[in-house]
């Protein structure tokens, strides 16, 4: 299943309303948007929930009052929540407005993320 690239346009539109220097790059079925080199957000195809989930790196700051709303998740791949990123359900970023929310949450706490070390490239 290919993530949902009716949401992957959504953002890349509201990403560039909020003139967002931004990249995208597809991994592993979903969709990552990074700015400055860092992960900003991105589209995950969940199986267990069987939809497109918003992946959303927002700092721990944010974290834990952002995951007392009722559509958001922590993120978890490997069974332990990485703190500083969510899952938001579908029903949370169904408007455009609530869509406009989460990535002003992630282009705010962008500045202040580490980026990760670039891997190195095997010949």
């Amino acid at each position: 299943m290919a993530y949902d690239e009716y949401l992957a346009d959504r953002i890349k539109n509201q990403l560039k309303e909020k003139k967002a220097n931004f990249t995208d790059q597809k991994m592993m079925g979903g969709l990552l948007f990074k700015m400055d080199n860092k992960m900003l957000c991105g589209i995950h195809i969940d199986k267990k929930y069987g939809d497109s989930l918003l992946m959303a790196r927002i700092g721990e700051d944010a974290y834990l009052k952002e995951l007392e709303k009722p559509h958001c998740l922590p993120m978890d791949f490997t069974g332990r929540p990485m703190k500083g990123y969510i899952f938001v359900t579908p029903e949370g970023f169904d408007s455009e407005e609530d869509l406009s929310y989460w990535l002003d949450l992630c282009i705010a706490f962008n500045p202040l993320a580490k980026a990760s070390k670039p891997r190195k490239k095997t010949s």
